[in-house]
This record gives C-alpha cells, structure tokens and sequence, in this order.
C-alpha cells in the first residue's frame, strides 16, 4: 500500500518499534520512523511539531515504558509515558487528522483464567501491578481522547531488536544459561502467548491501513508455560543442558504476574484473513535470523 501520507510509528528503534518499521519497508507503506531522540511522547509541543511536519495518516504507538521491576519503583514514570504519553499522542493525533494505534500488553488482565484458556477483547481488564495499570489507563485514555482509534494487545515479545533497557529478551537469556552450562530453571505455571515482533510488526501494519477499530489482540497463536517456551528455544539451538520446570514462587518478585495471560487471537485471524504463524514456527525464524538454529 502506499500512501501520499505517511504512517508515524513511535518507538521505532525498540524491539518491536523496529519490525514495524521493517514490515512497513517490506509491504511499501510510506512510513516515517520516530525514536525518542525524535519525538518524547510525553511532550505535547514536540509531537505536535513532527506530527505538523509528517501529516500522517495513522500515528502507531509503540513507545512504552515497559520494565516491569522498575515501573513497580517508579510508578510516576510509568504512568508518564504509558498513560499521560498515550493521551498526549492521541490528541496530537487528532489535531493532525491522523487516526491512532496505540501497543497495550496482556498485562491488562489479572490472569485468573484456567490455563489452556485465554482472553478476547471483550474481556474486563484488571491488572495486578503498575506497568498493567498504566498501559490500561493508556488505553482508555486513547479511546477517550480519540474515536478513530485501535488498540493493539501483545505478549511476550520476541524480536531481532532485543528490548532496549533489558539486555536482549527472555530466548538470549535462556540460551546465554544454556551456553554456560546452566543450571536453568523456568517456570511452569504461569501460561501466556509468545509473540514474535516480525510477524507482530507486519499485522500491526496491515491493521493501521486497513479499518480495524477498537481493540485486537496481536499474539502467534497457542499458548504455553515459560518452560515450555525455553524449552523448545534450547532443543532448536541444539544444546543439551536439561531445562528444569519450576513453581513461580521458586523466583519471589515484588511484582504480581498474571498466571494465565495468554491472548485469544480468533479476531486478528478474521481481519488478516488468516492466523499468525504458530509460536513453535514463529520461534524457529527467530533463531535462524539471530544465528542460533543447530
């Protein structure tokens, strides 16, 4: 698709902000790629000047506070750049004529499904700690500044990239432990859906130029236990160190995580016209471009 204005996507150098620029390269969408050292989303006169100057036609926000430890130590931050942040680029939006897609998390859920369940749109949010409360607040303060909106939840991000702040992702992690001989002990009893920020960054961008609207959850389908996860991530590298399954409680936090925050998908497989890869072929395409398959 192209377009005489351009797609402004925030938070385009971190993990995921950067497979939505690639995916925006690859399927030629005019696009126009904002890091921070660009456009603060919690500056309203900033934004209004890139915005002013670009005049895109979708604003997609993936600018996000997002280390979980420290958004618990720094609430105020959190809410800054995860809340405030969201609404300010949502009327900087607005006044450009501009519609808005705004990242939210699976966090938004307090994770008292049964496992081998999972959450659609539909479902009530009910966070249990600051980064979920702050991206919830996001939302609702998207929707609220903005009609001509779209929500997009993900989890467990996986991507080239690695997180900025974070040192990587969970998979470098893992196989970095692995590689050192371990030992490796993951948890088994907290469920999510990992998601691949390639195959995530290429829906996002077919969801901002199309007519989604509202809120859809943006995962690979199936769900799976961290272990699970780290489990398949060694095995495809090849490596031999034995994985060892543990009780959450064997890590104490002071972060409450949800115990089941897989997404529900059926939504995002009706507008694409066809499900995202499974998180198994999703996780091998990942290794294979970091170098790691066997």
């Amino acid at each position: 698709m192209s377009s005489s204005k351009p797609v402004a996507i925030l938070g385009a150098t971190g993990q995921l902000g950067s497979d939505i620029v690639r995916a925006a390269a690859a399927a030629s969408v005019e696009h126009a790629a904002l890091g921070h050292d660009e456009v603060d989303v919690t500056d309203f006169p900033s934004l209004e000047r890139a915005f002013s100057r670009l005049q895109p036609s979708v604003v997609v926000n993936s600018a996000a506070f997002h280390q979980v430890d420290r958004c618990e130590e720094d609430p105020a931050e959190a809410y800054r750049v995860n809340a405030v942040g969201a609404l300010l680029v949502a009327r900087a939006a607005r006044t450009a004529g501009a519609r808005c897609v705004y990242v939210s998390t699976d966090y938004v859920f307090d994770g008292k499904r049964e496992a081998g369940s999972a959450y659609d749109e539909d479902d009530p949010v009910a966070p249990l700690n600051v980064y979920g409360a702050s991206k919830a607040a996001g939302e609702q303060l998207v929707a609220q500044a903005l009609e001509d909106h779209l929500v997009v939840r993900v989890s467990s991000l996986f991507g080239v990239a690695g997180a900025r702040g974070k040192g990587g992702n969970f998979i470098e992690t893992i196989l970095k432990k692995a590689r050192e001989g371990g030992p490796l002990k993951v948890v088994n009893d907290q469920w999510m859906t990992p998601t691949s920020t390639a195959d995530a960054g290429a829906a996002i961008i077919r969801l901002a130029t199309g007519d989604a609207r509202g809120v859809v959850h943006v995962t690979n389908p199936e769900q799976c236990t961290w272990h699970a996860f780290a489990s398949e991530a060694v095995a495809l590298a090849g490596l031999t160190v034995p994985v060892e399954a543990v009780p959450a409680a064997t890590f104490p936090s002071k972060v409450r995580r949800p115990r089941n925050s897989a997404l529900d998908t059926g939504r995002l497989s009706k507008l694409l016209g066809a499900p995202l890869p499974r998180w198994r072929d999703a996780l091998r395409a990942y290794l294979a471009a970091k170098g790691h398959l066997n």
